[in-house]
């Protein structure tokens, strides 16, 4: 013990953390039923920590180029001891790591967690999350395999399709007008570096903005109920994000990713194509709508109004009026069901007519 003084003597008397310790001492955690929900934000936060640390050991051999991506990442999955437990890794955590992140979303929205003086806190959390979809959808080409090959062609058609801005964006994430070699590139600086600068950048404000306001309690929870953070709450914590880490292992073990066969950009896109599970919902729906709507083109609708549901999720704080007076509001938590209602049945619907 007498190291662990001195060192804490130590850093004291340079750095005068006496203001940190003691915001960290004293956080508490409300209790209630609904306390559960509150271990969400940490497993996502851990699973970052996995996507970071593995994505750092897949760097020493990856190489970003259409001529050897492929053919680094086979050799890294039979050649290197273990690489295809750290790729599996890789993949698993950043499907959880999306899948948690919405959970939590969805935890904080029905709780009613965004009201004053937190808005801010859910506009930092709300964007963090389509940083992750950006994480999703750069990472899914860098393989450089059949599917990620054309799933990727498809994504950027998709963003194409919005006026004005959309073929730029299709040129700018392409660079140029397929996807290529500069492509896989691009991809790759926007996945290991832009990216990771914005996250680390909203996540290290994000939890900043959670640590000075603290945990919201419900609306409806009168009682005052609280158990340290320090440690009481965070040894829970270390439960559930050993929990997670198990998980992620377990199905990296039992069910490993695969690679499949080399990107051919002249052979035909195979029947099926689909992209990954958490834009699945999206796609299917700019499959259902007409080719015409309204007098316009009917992607161009579907595009539009997945747009704007966007945009009315990053505003809850604002457009739930009632909530911002301690009020109930029925129907924003009606439409949020409905949206975690359609979100989910189009996936499964997607799942379900998938060609074989």
């Amino acid at each position: 013990m007498g190291y662990f003084e001195h060192l804490r003597a130590f850093l004291h008397e340079r750095y005068r953390l006496g203001g940190l310790v003691d915001l960290a001492t004293h956080k508490t955690v409300p209790i209630h039923r609904h306390s559960v929900w509150y271990y969400w934000g940490g497993m996502t936060l851990v699973l970052i920590g996995i996507q970071i640390i593995s994505g750092v050991l897949l760097l020493l051999y990856y190489r970003p180029s259409a001529q050897e991506a492929f053919e680094s990442v086979r050799f890294l999955m039979t050649r290197v001891q273990f690489g295809w437990l750290v790729r599996s890794v890789h993949a698993w955590a950043a499907n959880l790591a999306i899948f948690c992140a919405m959970v939590h979303l969805a935890s904080v929205f029905f709780l009613k967690a965004y009201r004053p003086p937190r808005e801010l806190t859910w506009v930092t959390g709300v964007v963090l999350l389509f940083l992750l979809f950006g994480f999703g959808f750069t990472g899914y080409l860098l393989p450089w395999n059949t599917l990620a090959f054309f799933a990727t062609k498809v994504g950027t058609e998709i963003a194409g399709i919005v006026p004005v801005v959309g073929p730029v964006v299709q040129i700018f994430l392409r660079g140029g007008s397929d996807v290529g070699d500069v492509t896989i590139t691009r991809f790759f600086w926007l996945h290991v570096a832009i990216l990771p600068i914005g996250l680390m950048t909203l996540l290290s404000l994000h939890l900043l903005m959670i640590q000075l306001q603290g945990m919201s309690k419900p609306p409806w929870v009168k009682s005052n109920r609280s158990m340290p953070f320090f440690p009481n709450f965070f040894l829970r914590d270390l439960v559930a994000w050993s929990l997670i880490l198990g998980i992620v292992l377990c199905v990296s073990v039992h069910w490993p990713a695969t690679l499949g066969e080399k990107a051919d950009p002249f052979a035909p896109t195979p029947v099926g194509i689909q992209p990954e599970w958490y834009f699945l919902w999206m796609f299917q729906t700019l499959k259902i709508f007409p080719g015409h709507l309204f007098g316009l083109e009917g992607e161009l609708v579907a595009v539009g109004l997945t747009g704007l549901a966007g945009l009315a999720l990053l505003l809850v704080p604002w457009l739930d009026r009632p909530a911002r007076r301690e009020q109930s509001s029925w129907l924003v938590w009606a439409v949020g069901v409905l949206g975690i209602a359609y979100v989910v049945g189009m996936t499964g619907y997607a799942l379900w007519v998938k060609p074989h």
